[in-house]
């Protein structure tokens, strides 16, 4: 038997057709050659019932197809069906599920998923398991849970930002799924968050977020998204690895910003336009990998377009300059010993950094010290109340000087016997009067200095520093001032720094606060 299943067998297949007397056509043609005929069978009809079972089935395929119903359509019309169920209380069951959706919860996990999802929407985040959390997410990935785009938006990011810590896996995902969310809503987010979490996303989303940031939104570049501009790795450096890393990571995007704004000022032209990147590439991005997402919503797939802005060989040996730039600079600052060499940029440049620098390294000794003068309000409203007092004194005196004028007549012989009592009050009073009288003098004369002074410090803002106080009375002040400076080929902090400057030469106190004018200066602006 063994030697038979070595042995080779053959078989025998025989093709059958109706077809008889098929002519083979020659090498050199192309047209097919037609069957011969047989006279016998010239007028007789060919009987089949092909024809009409042909027909049949071309009638069938005219019918309306069923729908096509798939898991996760499924899962978008149970979860609108239960948007917005929740549960006064539950008690958490554990819940692990590799594509988890409610088929897959019991009764007590569906519970608990319900009373913890209103708990998230709340903005309080229980501890749970991450089966729970992806199946929330994938409700709001398929547009249930929020009306606003931007609310779906900012419910991803926070539920990534609470859980995060716990749950490695969820920068996995989390990251690319958010970026898709803003792609297929269009929505205007900074993705430099995505960027620094997401590992193996950093490609195309970090050059869209330094296009972004180099052309609209200077203020909003960060370290991460600018390093993949720079030919220095500057985790390399030992100043980064030690004192300097926080100092580098807060003023190199402010640098590069800086350097944009005064190049838009001096030439018109922002970096990008100075230095511009190649034309844009058309990149296919997968929607939403790995999730339970219905692709029937936003496509499979969206084409984003890519400048590869990083590829621009003088942009980015212009960034890699300012990286090395502001790593000398903070050195000296933090009296740390050694430079970087062959470091060469603009002096104007190099002359602005430096004195950017400064003045914020000031600024923060001066945050740290305090301020310079600490008003007592509970002193200064004691000074209202008894000045308040004095007022009322005084008017009764005079009220009393009148009353004593007119009855003169009549009492002169009564003088004499005033008790001694009434004497002793008369002088309390008079005494109270004299201590306070050159207060009051005092506050009047500052009610005219701070008036005077004011007056000078208006005049001596220029229109666009007057207008950036004004954007901060705004309820958006903060993003209107942000709008302005740019619109003006400047940065917000440096008009902050600027009408501050003139603050206190002039008022002798900062007018602007952080972001915020100074709430003893609000009804000032007023009369600007």
């Amino acid at each position: 038997m063994s030697n038979d299943r070595k042995q080779p067998h053959f078989t025998e297949l025989v093709w059958e057709s109706t077809e008889q007397n098929v002519a083979i056509p020659p090498r050199n043609s192309s047209e097919p050659a037609l069957p011969k005929i047989s006279s016998a069978n010239i007028g007789k009809p060919k009987a089949s019932s092909e024809p009409s079972l042909q027909l049949q089935l071309w009638d069938l395929e005219t019918d309306t197809p069923e729908p096509v119903t798939t898991t996760e359509g499924q899962f978008v019309t149970r979860a609108k069906e239960l948007e917005h169920k929740t549960e006064d209380s539950a008690l958490f069951v554990p819940f692990k599920s590799y594509w988890p959706t409610y088929g897959h919860m019991t009764g007590t996990q569906s519970r608990w998923y319900f009373y913890w999802r209103n708990e998230v929407r709340q903005g309080r985040y229980p501890k749970t398991d991450l089966s729970y959390i992806f199946l929330h997410v994938y409700e709001l990935i398929n547009g249930v849970g929020w009306e606003d785009p931007y609310d779906g938006y900012r419910q991803l990011s926070q539920i990534w930002e609470a859980y995060r810590d716990n749950y490695k896996r969820l920068d996995q995902y989390l990251g690319g799924w958010i970026a898709d969310f803003s792609f297929v809503h269009h929505l205007d987010v900074p993705l430099a968050l995505i960027v620094a979490r997401s590992r193996g996303l950093a490609g195309d989303l970090a050059e869209l977020e330094l296009m972004r940031g180099l052309t609209t939104a200077p203020e909003q570049l960060t370290f991460t998204v600018l390093t993949a501009m720079s030919d220095y790795d500057i985790s390399k450096s030992k100043f980064y690895m030690g004192e300097g890393k926080e100092a580098l990571e807060q003023y190199i995007p402010q640098v590069v910003a800086l350097i944009n704004a005064y190049v838009t000022r001096k030439h018109g032209s922002n970096l990008v336009e100075m230095f511009p990147p190649g034309p844009s590439v058309m990149r296919e991005r997968y929607l939403f990998r790995s999730a339970v997402y219905d692709i029937s919503l936003y496509g499979y797939s969206v084409l984003i377009p890519v400048v590869r802005i990083s590829k621009s060989p003088s942009l980015r040996s212009l960034i890699t300059r300012l990286f090395r730039l502001t790593e000398n600079k903070l050195r000296e600052l933090l009296g740390y010993r050694g430079r970087l060499k062959g470091v060469n940029v603009d002096a104007d440049m190099d002359d602005l950094i430096t004195r950017f620098l400064k003045r914020e390294f000031e600024k923060e000794k001066q945050e740290d010290k305090g301020p310079a003068v600490v008003i007592d309000r509970e002193k200064l409203e004691r000074l209202q109340s008894d000045s308040e007092i004095v007022r009322s004194l005084l008017t009764v005196e005079d009220m009393n000087e009148l009353e004593e004028l007119e009855d003169s007549e009549f009492e002169v012989n009564n003088e004499e016997t005033e008790s001694e009592e009434e004497i002793e009050d008369e002088k309390e009073k008079e005494e109270i009067i004299v201590s306070l009288e050159p207060e009051l003098a005092i506050e009047d004369v500052h009610a005219v200095i701070v008036e005077t002074e004011w007056e000078q410090f208006a005049s001596a803002i220029s229109p666009l520093q007057r207008e950036a106080l004004l954007a901060l009375l705004n309820e958006d002040g903060r993003q209107d001032l942000q709008r302005l400076a740019a619109a003006n080929g400047t940065m917000s902090e440096l008009l902050i720094d600027e009408i501050n400057d003139i603050a206190m030469d002039i008022l002798g106190d900062l007018i602007i606060d952080g972001e915020e004018v100074a709430e003893e200066y609000l009804i000032n602006l007023f009369n600007i």
